[in-house]
């Protein structure tokens, strides 16, 4: 009977080292897991870094290019209506000479 309880001992000691060995196998694919996550992180952070050094350029370059074409806009609109009042002035002026010019004609006929 202590052969029996003895070979029923060695063989519950054997099952919990197999599976200490077992849970001791996952714990270390875990930890390479663990160590492959991490480094996916860091990789991710550093490219989060990038990208947000690239975005405020991008926002920094955006907002200079739209306060440009802003001016742009304003000075085409300006020199247009500059050039309006040109054409009213010489066309005001046109209209005098042709005026001027039809009095100066029934002058010189009389």
């Amino acid at each position: 009977m202590s052969t029996i309880m003895g070979r029923d001992s060695i063989s519950l000691v054997f099952h919990h080292f197999r599976r200490i060995e077992n849970l001791k196998k996952k714990s270390e694919a875990l930890q390479l897991l663990i160590l492959e996550e991490e480094r996916e992180r860091d990789n991710l952070e550093k490219d989060m870094e990038s990208l947000t050094a690239r975005l405020a350029q991008v926002n920094e370059n955006l907002s200079r290019n739209i306060a440009t074409k802003r001016d742009y806009d304003r000075t085409i609109s300006e020199s247009e209506a500059a050039y309006e009042k040109i054409l009213e002035s010489s066309q005001v002026l046109l209209n005098m000479l042709r005026r001027e010019a039809q009095c100066l004609e029934k002058g010189s006929t009389t």
